[in-house]
């Protein structure tokens, strides 16, 4: 994937988990259409992706409990399983979404 395409809309720089095999994924968080650059092994849990992308996505009073990774439209259930384990690809794009729908006052 092109290290363009890793860029767009993405916040500067990108976050390293480090691992073998590394690939570079989007993690988009819905709520605010932000989206971070993370370069992981393949090896690395989908938990250590989301909670990395959280922290630097998420807001202070949300907890990453709250919130549900998918791939491709489907969610994923198990996020201990690696990203490779998981189908991600270099470039693929995770969305990070409420678990719930929140009520509109």
């Amino acid at each position: 994937m092109s290290a363009f395409v890793n860029t767009l809309r993405a916040r500067p720089g990108t976050l390293h988990l480090g691992g073998a095999d590394p690939m570079t994924i989007r993690v988009q968080a819905v709520d605010a259409w932000d989206v971070v650059a993370v370069q992981a092994g393949a090896g690395t849990p989908m938990r250590a992706v989301k909670d990395a992308a959280f922290a630097a996505l998420g807001a202070a009073h949300d907890t990453p409990a709250d919130f549900v990774m998918k791939l491709r439209g489907i969610e994923v259930r198990d996020e201990a399983l690696s990203l490779a384990d998981g189908g991600a690809r270099d470039g693929s794009t995770f969305v990070l979404m409420r678990r719930r729908r929140r009520a509109v006052h």
